[in-house]
């Protein structure tokens, strides 16, 4: 195990001799949690280099409204450089366009990138690149500087759906669950669509020998136990870190948001959200369920809109929102519901007394922030690891529920009434009350888990140890 004891005096000793360049994934779900964990490695007093687009540069540092402006004014951004080609007409509709449009953008920064490594690698002792899983292509030649070595950063999947989903295929051991969780553990078979699975594998063979190991955004707190994270690294010669969560701490600023606003005139634990990140996407018969379920519910909700197929990561986001709702619904409303269709700050959202749920697809960022929060989930999934995620939360640690029957289809109609009788059960319902103190009491677990001594901090300090040995 590395030494830890030195950590507090790494600038003194370092300076710029130990230099971390981050290279994420080009979209928001990866972007943000990379830049939180640039700012917590910079806290230690090295020098982070944070490598995206330039658009994505300006619009990551635009929603980085939780962290402190003089812990980002410490990172380096470096805006790469790439010529865009056209996207393929024949994309599967399976597909998210969006997905693909930032897919095609990655593939091309594998110049840019190696041109920032060469500059630097002359000016450092030591370079230690921390890269998304999906950018291992436009990093493959780190390998070919002799003073550099990197790590890949899974910021957006959990132990126990990377286990599940990645390795238990492969390693021929059974899933560590009792019997009864095991018979309604999803499947992930229609989950994953041939086109995500075949950029996943494209991926993979670039991994290489450079690899000097994995870092999770997740924790045995998160997770409810060690059981997953430590099978992460099985038939694996190299170092595993859990140090989720990268979340920072929010802070009180109200940072000129009307839905915040908004918020401060609710009760207490009085709304669910309803989120659908960049991934999502719904059909429009699924959207018009949506908003009748919220409306028969009768419960105060706040709905950020997100239409992923009007992004054109070429000109630059445009995220203006354009779902059209059955007639009269936002005129209903009357108080009860609030519409936001731009960009706001959903970890200020999660931490604000007066949300008592969270309705949002299971990404694993959205599953960060609510058990670090503290809010209760309702599950439902989408698309990959989805299913696993919402299991995780609501069979497993039971701090939520699920939309749907775990055998139901990923493209079946979720219908209105069936929508507010879960919203009725999170928010109106003795059930829904124990639900939330659980939430509660494992969210002050998790960030308790964060403070120096404790699990997640003291991984991250061995991690920290380790790249500056």
């Amino acid at each position: 195990m590395d030494n830890t004891e030195n950590i507090p005096n790494l600038k003194k000793q370092l300076g710029d001799e130990v230099v971390v360049v981050m290279v994420p994934f080009q979209t928001q779900s990866h972007l943000d949690p990379f830049l939180q964990f640039a700012c917590l490695i910079s806290s230690y007093g090295l020098s982070v280099h944070y490598l995206s687009l330039p658009t994505y540069n300006q619009d990551t540092k635009t929603r980085a409204t939780a962290i402190n402006p003089s812990d980002l004014a410490n990172i380096h951004f470096h805006d790469l450089q790439m010529t865009p080609s056209p996207l393929d007409p024949d994309i599967p509709t399976e597909v998210p366009k969006h997905f693909h449009l930032f897919w095609n953008v990655s593939m091309h920064l594998r110049q840019s990138i190696t041109s920032f490594l060469r500059d630097i690698s002359s000016k450092s002792r030591r370079i230690i690149m921390i890269h998304d899983c999906l950018m291992c292509y436009n990093v493959q030649d780190i390998s070919s500087f002799d003073n550099a070595e990197s790590y890949i950063f899974n910021p957006v999947i959990s132990a126990f759906g990377m286990y599940c989903d990645h390795i238990f295929p492969h390693v021929g051991l059974p899933i560590p669950l009792e019997q009864q969780l095991l018979q309604r553990l999803p499947s992930s078979e229609g989950w994953y669509c041939e086109e995500i699975m075949r950029i996943g594998s494209f991926q993979v063979q670039y991994i290489g020998k450079s690899s000097a190991g994995d870092i999770h955004n997740t924790s045995k707190v998160m997770e409810g136990s060690n059981t997953f994270i430590d099978l992460l690294g099985i038939g694996q010669d190299k170092k595993q870190w859990a140090i989720g969560p990268v979340l920072q701490p929010t802070k009180k600023e109200k940072n000129g948001f009307p839905c915040l606003d908004w918020l401060d005139k609710q009760p207490p634990k009085s709304v669910l959200y309803v989120s659908y990140e960049m991934l999502t996407s719904f059909s429009d018969e699924q959207i018009k369920e949506l908003a009748m379920g919220l409306e028969l519910s009768k419960q105060k909700f706040m709905w950020l809109l997100y239409d992923p197929d009007n992004t054109d990561i070429y000109l630059g986001a445009d995220l203006k929102r354009k779902f059209e709702f059955h007639a009269g619904f936002e005129e209903r409303l009357d108080g009860v519901g609030l519409l936001v269709r731009d960009w706001a700050p959903q970890t200020e959202i999660l931490a604000h007394s007066s949300i008592g749920g969270f309705l949002c697809a299971c990404d694993w960022t959205s599953c960060v922030e609510t058990i670090t929060m503290g809010v209760p989930i309702i599950a439902w999934p989408t698309h990959s690891d989805h299913p696993k995620n919402g299991f995780l939360l609501t069979e497993m640690l039971k701090i939520g529920l699920v939309i749907m029957e775990w055998d139901k289809k990923r493209d079946e109609v979720v219908t209105a009434s069936t929508i507010d009788n879960v919203v009725r059960r999170l928010m109106a319902s003795e059930e829904g009350d124990e639900i939330r103190k659980r939430a509660k009491e494992f969210g002050e677990a998790v960030r308790k888990s964060t403070e120096k001594g404790d699990a997640s901090q003291m991984e991250l300090d061995y991690f920290i140890a380790h790249i500056t040995r």
